[in-house]
C-alpha cells in the first residue's frame, strides 16, 4: 500500500502519547495539528502498535485514513473551548499535576459510565457487590480479568476509556474467578460468560488459564458458552502465529471446546483492511481451527466506517474467512461522541444499503443496535404511522425479557443518534418508561438499586 513503512512487525512494540512529538510519521502534519493531538491524548487514551503503524495505516491519506482516525487522537475529539484549554496548558508547560487536574475535570464532563454499567449492572452476592462483574441481561454475565485491562492498540471511539486513563475508581476488575463461580452457581440462569476488558488476550496464556481452567473444572452445568472479546485479530494477529505462547493459546482453545463447552472469540474489525493483511486472515485461519467460532462486531463510527460499501465488503471479507457478521453497533453516548456518531437515519440508511449487497450468509449481523441503559434496541425502519414519520425500533436483548422482540415507534429525527435523543410517537412516554418500566424492575440491596438478575 502507498505510504506505508514496512518494518519487523512481528516483535510488539508499542507507541504511547509519550511518542506522539517524535514520530516520523506525523511530522508533515502542521504543528498546530499535533500540539492538538497531544491534547487530546492527555484526556483520553492513547497507545497503538508498530504491526498498526506499518501495517494498516495509510500514512499517504492521514489525517483522513481510516485506521490512523481509528487509532490515533483527532483534534475534533475535544470540544473547541476544552482543546483550547489543554493546548494552552502544554504550551505554558504545565506541570504533570495541573495537567492530570485539567483532564480529569474534562472526563467527568464525558459520560464515563453509560448505560448504567456502574449503577446497574454490578450484581452482589451474599450481599456483596462485585465490581469485576457485570449482569445485565439474564442469561450472560461479563466478567473483567485485572491482567486484562489494556489492549494491544486502543480504539479512538471506545466506549470503556475509563478503564485505560487511570481512574481506579472507574475500573471494573476481579483477581480471580471465586466470586465468578460463586455467582454463577447462585444464578442458573447465567448460560455464558464474557470474558472483557480491555482485551483479555493482552494476557500471557498461563494467566488466562487461571480464570479459564476453574470454570472448565467447576460443577456448572449452566454453564454452555465462554466468550472472550478481543480486538486481537486485528490489531495484534501475532497473537495467534508467533508470540511465545501463541501455540498454548491455541491449546486452551481447543480444552474449552473439548470440554464440552461452546467458545467464541468476539472479534472487533471495524475496517476491511483489519482483515486485508495476510497475517490477519492466518490468525483468523488458526482460531478457528481450534473449533471455535468468530463472531465479529464493530460500531458504526464517523470518520473511519460511515459508508456501506466498507461495510459491504467487511461482511463478505468476514463470511470468506469463515467468521460470523454478528452485530453493527451505533456509537455510545460517552467520551468522543460529538466526534464520532452517526444519525440514526443515516445509520440505517447506511446498514440497508451495506445489507442488501451482500448474500444471505453475510446476513447474520444485525443492526444498527443502541446498547442503552433498558437493553440493545435495534432500528428496524422508517415508516410512516398515519400523518407522521417515525422510527421503528425493536429491543433484541433487554433487561425486562417480556421486552425482547418487542416493536415501538419514535418520531422521525433526522438529527437524532441516540435513544434520548427520541420521543414517543404520541408524544408520551415509551413503553418501558411506563407501569412496570425497566426502572420499576429493580430491587433496593444493601440501600443500593440492583437489578432483578443480580440479585441473590
Amino acid at each position: 500500500m502507498a505510504g506505508m513503512q514496512p518494518r519487523n512487525s512481528k516483535t510488539f512494540q508499542v507507541v504511547t502519547k509519550r511518542d506522539l512529538a517524535t514520530l516520523p510519521h506525523l511530522a508533515g502534519l502542521p504543528e498546530e495539528e499535533r500540539l492538538a493531538m497531544q491534547a487530546v491524548a492527555e484526556v483520553l487514551p492513547f497507545r497503538v502498535n508498530r504491526y498498526v503503524i506499518d501495517e494498516l495505516i495509510d500514512w499517504d491519506r492521514i489525517p483522513e485514513d481510516p485506521i490512523f482516525q481509528l487509532t490515533f487522537p483527532q483534534p475534533g475529539m475535544l470540544t473547541t473551548r476544552d482543546r483550547a484549554h489543554m493546548v494552552d496548558l502544554l504550551r505554558r508547560g504545565a506541570s504533570h499535576d495541573g495537567l492530570a487536574a485539567a483532564a480529569l475535570e474534562i472526563r467527568r464532563r464525558l459520560n464515563p459510565h453509560p448505560a448504567g454499567q456502574k449503577t446497574l449492572n454490578v450484581p452482589r452476592l451474599d450481599g456483596r457487590a462485585l465490581p469485576g462483574l457485570q449482569h445485565k441481561y439474564a442469561e450472560t454475565v461479563l466478567f473483567f480479568p485485572s491482567q486484562g485491562q489494556t489492549c494491544h492498540a486502543y480504539c479512538t471511539y471506545c466506549f470503556r476509556w475509563p478503564q485505560f486513563v487511570g481512574l481506579d475508581e472507574e475500573r471494573f476488575a476481579a483477581s480471580e474467578t471465586d466470586d465468578l463461580i460463586g455467582y454463577l452457581r447462585a444464578h442458573p440462569e447465567v448460560s455464558n460468560v464474557l470474558i472483557t476488558g480491555g482485551d483479555p488476550l493482552v494476557m500471557r496464556t498461563t494467566l488466562l488459564r487461571r480464570y479459564v481452567e476453574p470454570l472448565l473444572a467447576a460443577d456448572l452445568p449452566n454453564l454452555r458458552s465462554i466468550r472472550i472479546g478481543s480486538k486481537a485479530l486485528a490489531y495484534w494477529p501475532h497473537r495467534f502465529l508467533g508470540d511465545r505462547d501463541a501455540d498454548d493459546l491455541m491449546r486452551l482453545f481447543e480444552e474449552i471446546v473439548a470440554a464440552g463447552k461452546h467458545l467464541a472469540v468476539m472479534a472487533h474489525y471495524s475496517h476491511p483492511r483489519e482483515l486485508s493483511t495476510p497475517s490477519s486472515q492466518a490468525a483468523l485461519a488458526r482460531v478457528r481451527a481450534t473449533g471455535a467460532t468468530v463472531r465479529c462486531q464493530a460500531p458504526l463510527i464517523r470518520h473511519v466506517n460511515d459508508d456501506a460499501d466498507a461495510w459491504a465488503q467487511l461482511w463478505r471479507d468476514e463470511v470468506r474467512h469463515g467468521a460470523v457478521p454478528y452485530y453493527m453497533f451505533i456509537e455510545r453516548d460517552t467520551g468522543a461522541q460529538h466526534y464520532f456518531a452517526v444519525p440514526l437515519a443515516r445509520a440505517l440508511d447506511i446498514f440497508n444499503d451495506a445489507y442488501r449487497q451482500v448474500s444471505g450468509l453475510a446476513r447474520t449481523v444485525r443492526g444498527p443496535s443502541m446498547s442503552t441503559t433498558p437493553g440493545k434496541i435495534t432500528i428496524d425502519g422508517v415508516a410512516q404511522v398515519g400523518r407522521r414519520k417515525a422510527f421503528v425500533l425493536r429491543f433484541l436483548q433487554a433487561r425486562n425479557p417480556e421486552w425482547v422482540r418487542q416493536p415501538f415507534f419514535a418520531r422521525f429525527d433526522p438529527n437524532a443518534s441516540w435513544l434520548h435523543d427520541l420521543v414517543p410517537l404520541d408524544g408520551g412516554r415509551f413503553f418501558f418508561e411506563q407501569g412496570r418500566g425497566w426502572r420499576d424492575q429493580l430491587r433496593v440491596l444493601d440501600g443500593q438499586e440492583q437489578p432483578v438478575m443480580g440479585a441473590s
